[in-house]
């Protein structure tokens, strides 16, 4: 196998370090603090080309692969966890979606801006009595017409209230929910589309998560995405792939969790062997997490079978991320519980890399469920 970067990819992870740096981490705690969602940050990564990077150049994209674009997550996610999954969904879940089961017209309406940076995307799935259940979910989809009437709602929506569209998942036939998960298009502004609680998070703070109500929604049947009775389908293989961008994301926490601790140590002339015991180990997990977490998006880039290495990146990287924060403000002593420290805002956006895109216990299930099934 072939480990090497390309020239391409070491000079744009070269570039995104050098934006975080400039661009987001002097207003990381201030957003953090005082939960401030920043467009700003967004536009500018879609002016630099990276809020596409795998979609085709015809349809706004960089061209480029997964691979890539997993190194762009875990940049980001090294300085500012928020700003990552902003981007994640954006292009894991949302982008995803319409790119691989969208029409030619509605990847020119939404996946062109998308990929462009003019707008932004979101992906609403989870519901109250539901997660990854389709068919304990409630929010339906009334054919009239020309159109979808949707009444619902919807949970802990990544981007809710600041994206432009909305990837909505709503059972077509009330008889047979199992069997008639939908996928639709949704645009910020159709009537019907309400924005309900913005979520006061213990972590990823600056991003903004909030609760979506449908009120009578009435969506063009041109929106819908895929056949009817897809949705399951389409949700799950977009978790799929968005469990490599959480698998980033906790390998860029992890990383900045060892970036502080090493600042943090290096005017300690009597650092001790247990000190360096330690930073090697959490070096050591977080090396094991970035080879996991490439291996599965290399495998998606090249077309290659990769729900298993990818429930295997996010589960590993995320419970590594958390154990790496935990000893990163162990070894910080004091001040590394302080708000003033970046371990402590580490710390709290580590831990929700272990719920979403599928709790760890669900990838224990999906992992073992695969090994079964590749045994028989």
């Amino acid at each position: 196998m072939q480990f090497a970067y390309s020239h391409d990819q070491q000079d744009i992870k070269a570039k995104v370090r050098e934006f975080a740096l400039a661009k987001m981490d002097p207003t990381s705690e201030e957003r953090d603090e005082y939960e401030r969602f920043d467009r700003e940050i967004f536009d500018s990564l879609g002016e630099l080309g990276w809020s596409g990077i795998p979609w085709p150049q015809e349809f706004g994209g960089g061209g480029s692969d997964f691979l890539t674009y997993a190194m762009v997550i875990e940049e980001l996610s090294r300085v500012c966890a928020s700003t990552a999954v902003m981007l994640s969904v954006h292009t894991s879940l949302a982008s995803w979606a319409i790119h691989t089961y969208g029409t030619d017209a509605q990847k020119q309406t939404y996946l062109l801006p998308l990929a462009q940076g003019k707008k932004l995307g979101a992906y609403c799935l989870t519901e109250s009595e539901s997660g990854s259940d389709a068919g304990a979910m409630r929010t339906t989809a009334t054919k009239e017409g020309d159109a979808y009437v949707l009444n619902g709602s919807k949970l802990f929506v990544t981007n809710g209230g600041e994206a432009e569209v909305y990837i909505v998942f709503a059972i077509t036939d009330a008889q047979n929910k199992s069997k008639s998960c939908t996928a639709f298009i949704v645009e910020k502004g159709m009537e019907g589309l309400i924005f309900g609680t913005k979520e006061n998070k213990l972590g990823i703070r600056s991003s903004t998560t909030m609760e979506l109500r449908f009120e009578g929604c009435s969506v063009p049947a041109d929106n819908r995405l895929g056949p009817e009775g897809e949705g399951f389908r389409i949700a799950m293989r977009s978790l799929d792939g968005g469990r490599i961008g959480i698998a980033a994301q906790a390998t860029g926490i992890g990383q900045g969790a060892l970036d502080a601790v090493l600042a943090y140590g290096a005017g300690d002339s009597e650092r001790s062997e247990q000190f360096y015991a330690h930073i090697s180990e959490m070096a050591t997990h977080i090396e094991g997490a970035r080879l996991l977490t490439y291996q599965a998006a290399w495998r998606k880039s090249k077309g290659l079978s990769y729900g298993k290495q990818a429930a295997i990146a996010k589960l590993f990287a995320s419970d590594m991320a958390v154990k790496v924060c935990l000893r990163a403000v162990q070894l910080c002593g004091m001040w590394g519980c302080l708000k003033e420290s970046k371990v402590e805002r580490y710390l709290r956006d580590a831990k929700v890399t272990q719920i979403y895109e599928g709790t760890n216990e669900i990838q224990r299930i999906v992992i073992s469920r695969l090994l079964l099934s590749e045994s028989m």
